[in-house]
Formats: C-alpha cells, sequence, structure tokens
C-alpha cells in the first residue's frame, strides 16, 4: 500500500477531505461562496482551532461580533471558543481552505519532525 493518497477537488461549494484522503490529525475543506452568500450560521468549538486561507476573491469574517475583511492571500487563525462566520463580498466570490486541528496539540513541526535520507 502507498504512503501517501491523493485526490482532487473540483468547484464544488464545499469539499471535505477527512474521509478522502484518511486525515487522522487534521480536518481540511475547500470552501467557495459565491458573491452575496455566507454560510448560514454562526459557530464554534469545543477544543478544534481553525486556521483559514484565502485562496481567492474576498469576502469578511465576523468573530466574535468584530468584522474582519479578507482577501486572496490573507491568513487567519481562529480560536475554539470564537464565534465565527464567513461571508463573500457582495462583489465578489471567495474561495478559502479551512484545517481545523486540536488547539495545542501541535508536538514539532517540519525542522524538529522531518527526518533527512541518507545522513
Amino acid at each position: 500500500m502507498a504512503n501517501y493518497k491523493k485526490v482532487t477537488v473540483g468547484s464544488e461549494a464545499r469539499a471535505e477531505l477527512h474521509d478522502s484522503l484518511s486525515l487522522t490529525g487534521a480536518e481540511i475543506s475547500v470552501n467557495h461562496l459565491p458573491a452575496g452568500v455566507g454560510v448560514p450560521f454562526v459557530h464554534s468549538h469545543k477544543q478544534n482551532e481553525e486556521i483559514y486561507g484565502i485562496l481567492e476573491g474576498k469576502g469578511k469574517a465576523v468573530i466574535d461580533g468584530e468584522t474582519v475583511e479578507l482577501a486572496a492571500g490573507d491568513w487567519i487563525r481562529v480560536s475554539p471558543a470564537a464565534k465565527r462566520q464567513f461571508s463573500a463580498a457582495e462583489d465578489a466570490d471567495i474561495r478559502f481552505i479551512c484545517i481545523q486541528v486540536k488547539e495545542n496539540s501541535l508536538e514539532g513541526y517540519t525542522k524538529d519532525d522531518g527526518v533527512l535520507e541518507g545522513t
């Protein structure tokens, strides 16, 4: 069995990658909201922080009542308890990735966890 799994994300409104990539340490979704459309609910989490990366377009997030303008290239981390809701701008779609991981669970990252072969 291969030590990797590949999937392709199309233009659907939401692609959840947990099952399709057999993820064990994160939840990842790729999301698309048409111009003028917002996620129809406010939500928070019990344990998981979310990292949002804006891939295309522009919009806004309302986090704990504060409006944060977003545009392609922006990244934002949201604490679990924060109440959040995302929407596209009135005149532009927004496409973003959401990475969800348990807060304070990172024990190592590339520099500490990487293994160079042949050394």
